[in-house]
């Protein structure tokens, strides 16, 4: 008699998709603080999956800086980057390095890219402040271009 083994998830996570909330996920920065996405709930949040070791994301990050200085005044939009099978101590490296000043993120157990539905790096995702997902980008962007720092300031100032 044959014997079949059926796998069955422990649980089964709902991928995020444009238009629909996104769902909660820890995240755990470099001095072990530990922070949430709802936490950022009010602000345009910019989720950007990258690796030291993605020529495309190394080439997009200059991009995503200049964002983050034309808009780090704004207290409604945060760039949030995660790295993506890496590690922390070299992503921050990578960051000082390259006199980059935005945040840098690691999910351990890859719950994030897994709600995302990430299929690479880099991807990136934004997230209004109702917490919804408006856009998803695959693959590097120019990140400051005059249409996308438009648009990002369009729902910055959209209503609450």
């Amino acid at each position: 008699m044959a014997a079949f083994l059926i796998f069955r998830p422990a649980s089964v996570l709902k991928v995020n998709t444009i238009g629909s909330e996104a769902t909660d996920f820890d995240l755990s920065g470099v001095n072990k603080d530990t922070m949430k996405l709802s936490d950022m709930r009010g602000s345009v949040v910019l989720v950007n999956f990258w690796a030291t070791w993605c020529m495309s994301c190394v080439e997009e990050m200059p991009s995503l800086e200049r964002l983050n200085r034309i808009l780090s005044g704004n207290p409604h939009f945060k760039i949030v980057t995660i790295l993506y099978r890496d590690d922390l101590g070299r992503g921050v490296q990578y960051l000082k390095q390259n006199g980059y000043t935005f945040p840098v993120f690691i999910n351990p157990d890859q719950t994030a890219a897994r709600l995302f539905g990430i299929t690479g790096v880099p991807e990136t995702y934004i997230i209004d402040k109702k917490g919804v997902m408006r856009d998803k980008v695959i693959g590097p962007a120019d990140w400051d271009s005059p249409q996308v720092v438009s648009s990002l300031q369009a729902l910055i100032n959209e209503g609450p």
